[in-house]
């Protein structure tokens, strides 16, 4: 396990080739999937600086709110309400460039202006998203949806 992290500058691609490796350091040898997940999230947070970062884990018929760094946020939600029910309801990644105009968008902070929800997938069943808020409009693109898909691809044996 990593004892610190290297925070960089550059494009967001750089700072991605540099924080992935790092997350995999920070997890290795943890069978805690908490306490890796809340690694996961403040490193995240550390490198971008987002409004909000956290996991939403499947229970049931809801998401719960997992390890997450930001403001206070909704606690379940149901399958397809809002772009975390939704990207559940989908098994895809959502990208949404203002989330006033994503129907049905559940404001759980109103400074959020655009959102990245990352499904987590273990035998093609989603247990999981993560959950990116920022106070930018279209702050999130390509760059940030493939890096977290294989950052989360690649982090697979922390998931039961």
């Amino acid at each position: 396990m990593a004892d610190n992290l290297l925070i960089i500058t550059g494009t967001k691609k750089e700072q991605y080739e540099i924080l992935l490796p790092q997350i995999k350091a920070l997890i290795t040898g943890e069978p805690d999937l908490i306490a890796n997940l809340a690694n996961i999230v403040a490193a995240l947070k550390e490198q971008f600086g987002w409004l909000w970062v956290g996991f939403y884990l499947v229970k049931k018929e809801e998401l719960v709110l997992a390890p997450f760094q930001g403001p206070v946020a909704c606690t379940r939600i149901k399958k397809g309400r809002g772009v975390c029910g939704k990207a559940w309801a989908d098994a895809q990644t959502i990208l949404v460039d203002d989330v006033e105009k994503f129907a049905g968008h559940i404001a759980c902070s109103s400074l959020s202006r655009s959102e990245i929800v990352v499904p987590v997938l273990k035998n093609n069943e989603v247990i999981a998203v993560l959950d990116v808020d920022s106070e930018l409009l279209s702050n999130f693109d390509e760059t940030d949806k493939i890096y977290l898909e294989k950052m989360l691809g690649n982090t697979m044996e922390i998931w039961y």
